[in-house]
């Protein structure tokens, strides 16, 4: 268990170093942060969010992407696909985070299930509709984020930023962005923040509150609070900070939207995508407690939570900067104005999709939402030989890991 518990920081630490350029990638790449920032910042998200709300999507991966029911009669079976699955998409992640390319950590995990499932049970045990609606979401992912952030990187250029006093603009525009900001990252996060607080006063009270009353007062309440916030830091930046990188006072304020649209996609991020290194760790601790499978759901040991979210925390500060340069500087430049488009499109696409059911990567939709802001801007400005380095790495994830995973797992079988 000492040993597997070491694979599964493995992957964490991957994982970190490779998805939290999804949160950070534009703040640091607009210059909104610098790097060491970035890492402080969503550290410390990362970990809160992977330790206080990961359980859920770590007990999904680890008891239904793998049919338990099928490994019955062979617990031990299960628990050796779960370490391949480990070693395969730590290797593949590591792999793809030296190179500097942003690759779907969920895919990389189905991946590496599918191929140790082929070997053990043959090809028909594999959820082939899975892998089908992942291909569908690489292609439908950065489309959907692209349009999102052209559109959205428009109006703001028409309205804002080309208007003869772009000051005045703003400052007629800020509730809005305030608003749009708050409802859609509220509407990933509110609801999990606040749920305890609804249970409390429904069980201890008495007093039964629908349960999207308090995010949406929370959010409301949030929303007029950073309208007051910014309205008062615009009439600030008539003086300017020379030490700033940013001199445009405009781009000032944005930069101000754009960190905090990041420290949500880092909280969301904690998690959801912690389970991807953490839920095989999960699964084998229950077989070796049990000698059963956990075909009736899971409870994930608070021991667990901490390892994944200490492992994320750790990659991200030791091997980040590679993808978080990939995503912020190596396709096109960004401003904050640009930047925090992109992540708005990032998460509205990953919201609705989430709404849909489709599995989608973070990291497809951040970089369709970069290449959206590029399409505005200029064609020309776009590098399309990064794009190129990381369309490939998109579409040989899931192929790649399962086939690491068939023959880890064939070796490991043998031995």
């Amino acid at each position: 268990m000492i040993i597997i518990a070491f694979l599964s920081l493995y992957v964490a630490f991957n994982l970190g170093a490779n998805d939290v350029a999804n949160a950070m990638g534009t703040s640091v790449g607009s210059k909104a942060i610098t790097l060491t920032q970035a890492i402080i910042i969503a550290g410390i998200l990362e970990f809160t969010g992977a330790v206080l709300f990961g359980h859920e999507v770590t007990e999904t991966l680890g008891t239904k992407i793998a049919n338990p029911d099928l490994f019955i009669t062979t617990p031990q079976t299960l628990a050796l696909g779960m370490i391949t699955v480990l070693i395969s998409a730590g290797v593949w992640l590591q792999i793809a985070t030296s190179l500097g390319l942003p690759v779907s950590s969920s895919h990389a995990v189905v991946g590496a299930i599918a191929g140790f499932t082929w070997v053990a049970l043959g090809i028909n045990a594999i959820d082939w509709s899975s892998i089908g609606l992942i291909t569908v979401s690489w292609i439908l992912t950065p489309i959907i984020s692209a349009t999102i952030a052209a559109f959205f990187y428009s109006l703001i250029q028409k309205w804002i930023l080309f208007q003869p006093n772009s000051r005045l603009q703003l400052q007629e525009w800020i509730p809005w962005l305030s608003a749009i900001l708050l409802s859609i990252f509220g509407v990933i996060v509110l609801p999990t923040l606040t749920q305890p607080l609804t249970t409390f006063f429904s069980e201890k009270i008495g007093f039964n509150i629908p349960s999207h009353d308090i995010p949406i007062f929370t959010g409301a309440i949030a929303a007029i609070g950073l309208t007051i916030y910014n309205w008062r830091k615009l009439d600030l930046t008539t003086i300017q900070n020379p030490k700033s990188k940013i001199q445009n006072p405009i781009e000032q304020l944005f930069a101000r939207f754009q960190l905090l649209s990041a420290c949500f996609v880092a909280f969301a991020h904690g998690a959801n995508d912690v389970g991807n290194a953490i839920a095989p760790l999960a699964v084998i601790s229950y077989i070796n407690q049990t000698n059963t499978v956990p075909n009736n759901g899971i409870i994930i040991p608070i021991w667990i939570m901490i390892l994944g979210g200490a492992g994320i925390v750790a990659g991200l500060a030791i091997w980040g900067k590679k993808v978080i340069a990939t995503i912020g500087e190596n396709i096109i430049s960004l401003q904050p104005s640009s930047g925090f488009c992109a992540e708005i499109a990032t998460a509205t696409t990953i919201l609705l999709a989430s709404r849909l059911g489709l599995p989608v990567s973070t990291s497809h939709a951040l970089v369709g939402g970069v290449v959206g802001i590029g399409l505005v801007q200029n064609l020309k400005s776009i590098k399309f030989q990064t794009l190129q380095g990381i369309a490939a790495a998109w579409v040989i994830t899931v192929p790649i890991s399962a086939v690491i995973s068939a023959i880890i797992f064939s070796i490991i079988r043998i031995i």
